[in-house]
């Protein structure tokens, strides 16, 4: 490979046309895919003798809401931020419901391995 010429911008480390883009797809596919998990886990918690209260409906709601908002925000740096609190507010949910927490451990370590992604292509 050869060196750019002066005032050239130096090609992408990771080969990809566009990594700014590939790695915001991974980190809102990864919200979206979580959304659609806490919203289809609502009804079998409280189908197989979950006692899943109001305010635990109410907090997956919310967070499934959250996520799917932040999908579409991932342009902006703090969105990375705000992923990493929904995680640790699911994982928090799990006060709720121990099957939420399980939720939260699982869609946790998908989140830190979008961290570890978006660091290794964007550096």
């Amino acid at each position: 490979m050869t060196e750019p010429e002066p005032g050239e911008p130096a090609p992408p480390r990771s080969g990809l046309r566009n990594p700014q883009a590939a790695v915001r797809g991974l980190g809102a596919g990864a919200l979206v895919l979580e959304a659609i998990v806490l919203l289809l886990a609502i009804q079998p918690i409280r189908i197989m003798g979950g006692d899943l209260s109001g305010w635990g409906v109410a907090s997956v709601i919310a967070l499934a809401v959250v996520a799917i908002a932040l999908s579409g925000m991932m342009r902006r740096a703090w969105a990375w931020n705000a992923g990493t609190a929904v995680q640790v507010l699911l994982l928090a949910s799990g006060l709720f419901h121990w099957s939420l927490a399980a939720l939260g451990l699982i869609f946790g370590g998908a989140w830190v391995y979008a961290l570890y992604v978006r660091r290794t292509i964007l550096g």
